[in-house]
């Protein structure tokens, strides 16, 4: 599994990293530029499995990154619901935000903090890992 790590925070992006790197290549971005930059360049070599993206990122957020993520996909001929597993991870209380996020663009999200057995059984769930 091919994941790319978006988050801002060291800590949860350490946490990311640590629990993911088990089940194959993590990548890291802190923002969603960096974030749409990385998805572009593996694009044509080898595509993300997994996107784990916080939401509330300094310059283009979450929300945005993942737009442009599936608009990349799509330019490519690939439906969102064949291209990356988006999780989407947040501390935002606000559950309009979190659920804009799901319009149609990504597949699950995590509260922060975030829980190992949660983010697994989230994994399992989009048969990433058995």
């Amino acid at each position: 599994m091919k994941t790319l790590i978006v988050e801002d925070d060291f800590t949860c992006r350490l946490l990311l990293q640590t629990l993911l790197s088990e089940y194959g290549d993590c990548h890291v971005a802190v923002n969603g530029h960096e974030a749409v930059e990385a998805v572009r360049a593996a694009a044509a070599a080898s595509p993300y499995d997994l996107i784990c993206m916080d939401i509330l990122l300094p310059g283009m957020d979450g929300e945005e990154a993942v737009r442009r993520v599936r608009a990349l996909e799509e330019a490519r001929g690939i439906p969102s619901r064949n291209g990356a597993k988006i999780v989407m991870t947040t501390s935002v209380s606000d559950i309009q935000k979190v659920m804009r996020c799901f319009d149609g663009l990504c597949d699950a999200y995590l509260v922060k903090p975030i829980e190992t057995a949660e983010l697994l059984g989230k994994l399992r769930s989009l048969q990433l890992l058995q």
